[in-house]
């Protein structure tokens, strides 16, 4: 005989069901909004001792029930406390933006509707608001009309889909079906990359068994940029791979010196533009982005300039078609519709609505907001580049967006700078190294950073390297 069901000291009914979520609810509103109006205060990176007491979220699954209030009361306590402030407006690491609140808010509503995403029956509203939220996207960065695609949790998988979908149209165009046959045996296909790819890129080409090291790298120039002149034979069995926004330097490649003979001879033309692809909205940065809607694919993020929060990226494709018959999923019990289908265009079947969040912070910014959005950050990297060499620090990169590359001297007098500007908490800047030369990295992607939040950080940048 199985174990008795464990008995609950109180039946469930709907009214205590509702009272118990509404109660539950209001109270972590109220530390949410707590939080956010204290970010300003709080350090950038948590304290070592906040760190340390994440120990009390730690240990062994407790052998009974907590209440939902003493859970809540424990996260407010001791993990708000260890979160990195990337709601603030002072963090500059990863090219991580923040949330505009109508994302924000609207990232609540999804997790209170608890929606699954894949098909128009489980949730018509995401379905909806997923197809006009791509649409806003495509306009945005001014793509040709009829691309598709799909809303994914980062470039990462964006980049997958998108190189999911070139795999499948070469292969297919060379009479071999990898969907149902593999790759084993199948004809070869060439990956050309730039010497500066991201490393999410790679990721993605070996996820797909395309492999990370089988590919053609070419050279780049001072900014990272990919030499035109240097491009290696391309046919149509070749998957060229671009990039908008370096980033370290945030340069372009020249996709319009690029392009038109890379389309000519057939090869598949994918864009890794995570972040710099938004400079598109902008009528004041649309110029570097000249050439890439040549492309068949592009990859981006909406979790960074657009700040719609995490996680949030957008896979697109020329050929819609090309992605679904790399993506689709098929089963009895899968309730299809005769519109679009989500799960047809990305790797989940389980997903989070974030079409929802993604369309609620385009809907806020408009047109005019997502331009803002580039031209304030990009105006606030220049003031960084500024402030720091007339201090008398050298600037590695041509500030062409959002980022800034400094180097306060030698390697270990800027990792000396970096490491104590970290725990200062005033702001909060990573490492990189650039053509041999240790940098600190600043990237500022935020809609909340203003410029006394720039001032202050300059300030404390300044402080930490003039402390030798």
């Amino acid at each position: 005989m199985p174990p008795a069901p464990p008995q609950s000291h109180s039946p469930l009914t709907a009214a205590s069901i509702a009272a118990t979520r509404a109660s539950l609810m209001k109270h972590a509103a109220r530390d949410a909004v707590d939080y956010i109006e204290g970010i300003d205060a709080m350090p950038v990176a948590p304290r070592p001792e906040a760190v340390a007491n994440l120990r009390h979220l730690c240990g062994p699954l407790p052998p009974g029930p907590t209440s939902p209030e003493t859970v809540l009361h424990l996260l407010t306590e001791f993990g708000a406390p260890a979160t990195v402030a990337n709601a603030g407006g002072r963090f500059f690491g990863f090219v991580n933006g923040g949330a505009v609140p109508a994302a924000l808010a609207a990232a609540w509503l999804v997790s209170a509707w608890d929606q699954n995403a894949a098909f128009q029956v489980q949730s018509p509203v995401n379905a909806a608001l997923e197809e006009t939220a791509l649409g806003w996207v495509r306009e945005l960065l001014g793509l040709p009309e009829g691309c598709g695609g799909a809303v994914v949790t980062g470039a990462t998988m964006a980049n997958f889909c998108c190189l999911a979908a070139a795999r499948h149209a070469l292969l297919t165009r060379a009479g071999w079906d990898a969907d149902n046959d593999g790759l084993f045996g199948a004809p070869p296909i060439t990956i050309v990359v730039g010497e500066e790819v991201h490393a999410s890129l790679v990721k993605a080409l070996g996820l797909l068994g395309l492999g990370r090291k089988r590919v053609v790298r070419v050279p780049t120039d001072g900014q990272g940029r990919m030499r035109a002149d240097a491009l290696p034979h391309l046919d149509a069995m070749t998957i060229l791979c671009l990039q908008a926004g370096n980033v370290n330097t945030g340069a372009f490649d020249p996709a319009a010196a690029i392009c038109p003979d890379a389309r000519a001879v057939g090869a598949w033309i994918h864009i890794d533009g995570a972040f710099g692809l938004w400079a598109a909205a902008s009528p004041e940065y649309r110029k570097l982005t000249a050439g890439f809607d040549q492309a068949d694919s592009w990859a981006t993020d909406a979790h960074k300039w657009p700040n719609i929060g995490y996680d949030c990226g957008v896979a697109l494709v020329r050929d819609p078609g090309t992605l679904r018959a790399a993506m689709s999923i098929n089963a009895a019990y899968l309730m299809e519709g005769a519109t679009r289908e989500p799960a047809h265009y990305n790797p989940e079947l389980s997903r989070r609505a974030r079409a929802v969040e993604l369309w609620a912070g385009l809907r806020s910014l408009g047109r005019s907001g997502m331009a803002e959005i580039v031209e304030r950050t990009s105006s606030h990297a220049r003031r960084f580049a500024a402030g720091l060499r007339e201090t008398g620090f050298e600037i590695l990169n041509d500030v062409v967006i959002n980022q800034v590359m400094v180097s306060f001297g030698e390697p270990e007098k800027t990792l000396r700078t970096i490491a104590r500007l970290q725990a200062d908490g005033t702001c909060w800047c990573g490492s990189t190294v650039w053509h041999g030369r240790t940098a600190m990295r600043i990237s500022v992607s935020s809609w909340a950073t203003t410029r006394d939040d720039v001032e202050r950080s300059l300030a404390a940048m300044i402080k930490a390297a003039t402390e030798d």
